[in-house]
């Protein structure tokens, strides 16, 4: 066929030289005789490609050269390129050759999709995708027409990933992102973005992928302890994959963020209460593992989730606990760090936030003043005493609240405390001191036999060893009536002396635990490389009752500010249907709440005649000024 037809252009041209002038003059003066090339191909197409023997016989040909071409053998590119140009020429190609064509490939990809998709894992798979994406568009370079290529391509993409994206993904998208497989992820946004619906249905197994392994990361319990890590790794990985993968897609890093939204407030108040403790771990001194722009990083990331979270007011409440305990025993790792935390809180949640918080560096700050100012004080009284006096003065509101204990102290100490309220009420009258022993610390200098030490102890570690200057001996019930010290805290304190790493009292009978009928008496013999040794109070480890405290105070503000917003808002309307109200309601409040919870306080608030129901309409109310 081919011969055939490189005989007949030869021919008509050598034809159209010797009627050279016939066609140049004669036939373009006649605009109805066609040229001496084009009666060539006429005659060509109606005498020899139109027979349908020949033409079905020339397409069967080159059907199937092109199949075997695809199964992987070679063909003659030349010799399908020069046929395939002799149908566009006498403009058959489209139904002659094209048509077919585009059967026999849907056909061919449906079956191997179906095939391949069963033998395969995904990122073979992918690979596979590709490279047939590839040779197919170099097979239209090579001879197809070039009108073939949209359709050709649409067809492969159809049958090899329109048809099968949602088992692709279900079978694959979760391995390759546990596997962090970067390469595949890339091919599977790229082809996926080809196929229409293709990015769509990609993002939502993404999210749900997001939301199923956060859930489990923030739904188990036993792995609390490593919660807030992991989900920094995470979030970490997640962000990587947006970013390398899904080419920065906005709406793919708006599925990620919905999706840790959702996962991280399926359980409520946990994760807001350990990433305060995160935080708080970081900030401690005794975190030596990160340099200051690390620990700046930490923080940074630890914001990012932090915003994820609805009730941010538990992580306040937690966070001011441990942030007391770190300014009051000095344990912060470094104030700069601390003032760079506030301020991202502060750029976070607004100033009503971090007022607080703020207060209690302030607080600190002027107990440093107070201190300069009461030495000399003490200097210019008679009778100096040979205690050193620190007081850090602490103002009510801002700090969590501490349960009072009455102890009692030596006489000195008293008599100090005394001299150090006269100073200062002296200077800010009006105020109202309440000394807080829980919260003191003293060093004791003291004599073993191998020399003299310096103990740093807890104020109620300073009142228990204090009375082994007056005996030898004592029982837990005298200690308990000498020093006043409740028996949970004396047992812990008596725990910590004679029981811990350093041991400066002897505890007859021994073990671990103190009893009631135990006694305690001076461990002259010890023995530590020391000069100075911090005896640590036995910290309860923080206990159940502590964390629901915690937890129960920042429910109890919650009522308190849904209360206050309700009468806001009923002051400013005077009335008010209930519907509206509600939506006004959580239009205000920064944390989440049961429509429930709020019927509950609007009832509370018309009992205590702030407002009253409508006396025709019960769902209206008004305000009672």
């Amino acid at each position: 066929m081919n011969r055939c037809w490189q005989d007949h252009c030869r021919q008509t041209i050598m034809i159209r030289s010797i009627f050279l002038f016939l066609d140049r003059t004669y036939v373009l003066q006649n605009s109805l005789l066609p040229s001496i090339w084009d009666t060539g191909l006429e005659l060509f197409r109606t005498h020899i490609v139109s027979d349908s023997g020949v033409q079905k016989r020339t397409v069967d040909g080159i059907l199937e050269q092109i199949e075997l071409e695809r199964s992987g053998e070679t063909v003659d590119r030349s010799l399908l390129r020069s046929l395939l140009g002799m149908l566009s020429d006498l403009q058959v190609y489209k139904e002659s050759f094209e048509e077919r064509f585009l059967v026999e490939t849907n056909r061919l990809y449906a079956a191997e999709g179906q095939r391949l998709m069963q033998e395969r894992d995904v990122p073979e798979y992918l690979h596979h995708v590709a490279r047939r994406l590839e040779e197919e568009n170099d097979r239209v370079i090579s001879y197809l027409d070039q009108s073939t290529q949209k359709p050709l391509v649409y067809c492969v993409e159809k049958q090899l990933l329109g048809e099968h994206m949602t088992s692709i993904l279900q079978k694959g998208l979760t391995v390759l992102l546990d596997e962090n497989r970067v390469t595949e992820l890339t091919l599977l946004y790229q082809l996926f973005s080809k196929v229409k619906g293709g990015l769509h249905t990609l993002l939502q197994f993404w999210r749900d992928y997001i939301k199923a392994f956060g859930g489990e990361i923030v739904g188990t319990p036993e792995k609390d302890k490593d919660m807030v890590q992991e989900l920094l790794d995470y979030k970490d990985k997640m962000d990587n994959v947006v970013h390398t993968c899904f080419a920065r897609n906005e709406s793919f890093i708006n599925a990620m963020k919905e999706a840790f939204e959702a996962f991280i407030n399926k359980r409520p108040n946990k994760p807001a209460e350990l990433i305060a403790k995160y935080v708080d771990s970081k900030l401690r001194a005794g975190n030596k593992e990160a340099t200051e722009e690390e620990l700046e990083r930490i923080l940074d990331k630890i914001m990012i989730i932090f915003r994820f979270i609805h009730g941010k007011d538990v992580f306040e409440a937690f966070y001011k606990k441990d942030l007391a305990k770190r300014l009051l025993v000095g344990k912060s790792a470094s104030v700069d760090a601390e003032k760079s935390m506030l301020s991202k809180l502060k750029h976070e949640c607004g100033a009503a936030f971090t007022s607080k918080l703020e207060g209690m560096f302030k607080d600190m700050e002027l107990s440093k003043d107070i201190m300069i100012h009461f030495k000399q004080y003490t200097q210019n009284q008679s009778g100096p005493s040979n205690i050193e006096l620190t007081v850090n003065i602490l103002t009510m509101g801002y700090w969590p609240s501490y349960i009072p204990m009455e102890v009692h102290l030596p006489a000195e100490m008293v008599k100090l405390q005394e001299v150090f309220k006269v100073f200062y009420l002296g200077k800010h009258s009006g105020r109202k001191l309440q000394w807080q022993p829980t919260l003191g610390h003293a060093v004791l200098k003291t004599e073993f036999k191998e020399g003299k030490k310096e103990l740093q102890v807890s104020l109620f570690q300073t009142l228990v060893l204090l009375m082994f200057n007056e005996g030898e001996e004592f029982s837990v019930e005298e200690i308990r009536t000498a020093t006043g010290i409740e028996e949970g805290e004396l047992k812990r304190t008596l725990q910590s002396l004679a029981c811990g790493k350093a041991r400066v009292l002897n505890k007859n009978p021994r073990g671990k635990d103190v009893e009631d009928g135990d006694r305690f008496n001076f461990n002259k013999d010890f023995k530590h490389k020391l000069f100075r040794i911090k005896i640590n109070q036995i910290q309860m480890k923080e206990t159940v009752e502590e964390q629901v405290s915690t937890t129960e105070r920042v429910f109890q503000d919650r009522q308190y500010q849904i209360d206050a917003a309700v009468v806001r808002i009923m002051k400013m309307r005077k009335t008010l249907s209930h519907n509206l109200l509600v939506s006004e309601l959580y239009n205000q409040l920064k944390f989440p709440v049961k429509p429930g919870d709020l019927k509950k306080r609007i009832e509370s608030l018309i009992d205590r005649d702030y407002m009253e129901r409508d006396k025709d309409t019960p769902t209206q109310y008004h305000y009672v000024a």
